[in-house]
């Protein structure tokens, strides 16, 4: 690349000489000029390291998600939209790719990025150490929150109160495995889908649902009857995972994702679908 740049400039310094040759240019047209070259360079740059980046499909960045996460992810009408349609949109622009997004379960997410039929994973996802073993995880974009939603007229006043009880948790998310692990595969019940995990809810075949805390909010405003439980099951980090061999696709989307953290891009994102409290 520092070859193919060093020859750009070569080609644009013989120009202006030979412009300085010809006539006598006005003050301005040399600073002009001096710009073009530069943005020249940066150019030659930019497609030298798109190059560089591999996709599944030559062009196109292939997102795989669950829509069903509201607000990272729902749909209005046949699109796909949210935070985390809108932060990969974004990333995909920064890159000089088009976004093409695959709608799958949740649990199939990362099986999707590791045999290379998507590029990156991006659904609400928390950075665990299980995860890290199969894939890798750019920096995080977003803070989540592991929300207890149960009725209203619930015997269950806290996390403390979930021993014992029948939970229902979306497969494969992190309130499936914190679940899981605290309080027995016995207890807990697995849904496709969060909606299905609290439509149990609503009719009583299970006792509470462990989930995101802005898709429990989406939940409760939707169904008369349900609360979330002030106290927190968990907090964690979210992040987009890639395969791990497309190291070099992970370092373009952490520095997309760092381009768009400064100029304010993230926090515009987020704050139009989670209003702060």
């Amino acid at each position: 690349m520092k070859k193919l740049v060093a020859i750009l400039l070569a080609g644009t310094m013989a120009v202006s000489l030979a412009a300085c040759a010809a006539a006598a240019p006005a003050p301005a047209e040399p600073a002009a000029a001096e710009e073009t070259a530069e943005e020249a360079v940066e150019a030659a740059e930019e497609t030298a390291e798109a190059a560089e980046i591999t996709t599944v499909e030559p062009g196109v960045l292939t997102m795989a998600t669950n829509a069903y996460f509201p607000p990272y992810e729902y749909y209005e009408g046949d699109a796909i939209v949210g935070i985390d349609a809108e932060i990969a949109a974004a990333v995909a622009e920064k890159l000089g790719l088009e976004l093409k997004i695959e709608d799958m379960e949740f649990d199939s997410i990362i099986t999707a990025v590791t045999a290379g039929k998507a590029d990156m994973g991006l659904a609400g996802m928390t950075v665990t150490e299980e995860r890290k073993q199969n894939v890798n995880f750019s920096d995080s974009y977003a803070t989540g929150i592991q929300a207890v939603v149960v009725p209203e007229d619930s015997d269950i006043a806290s996390v403390d109160d979930l021993e014992g009880k029948k939970i229902g948790v979306q497969l494969g998310t992190t309130g499936d495995i914190y679940c899981s692990d605290d309080y027995g595969e016995e207890n807990v019940e697995k849904f496709n889908k969060g909606n299905d995990a609290i439509m149990a809810l609503v009719t009583g075949k299970v006792d509470a649902v462990v989930i995101d805390n802005e898709p429990a909010k989406s939940y409760v405003a939707a169904n008369e009857g349900l609360k979330i439980l002030e106290t927190e099951y968990a907090v964690e980090d979210y992040a987009a995972c890639i395969a791990k061999e497309n190291t070099a696709l992970l370092d373009a989307i952490n520095g997309a994702l760092a381009e768009l953290k400064a100029d304010g891009t993230l926090e515009q994102i987020v704050g139009k679908y989670i209003s702060a409290e």
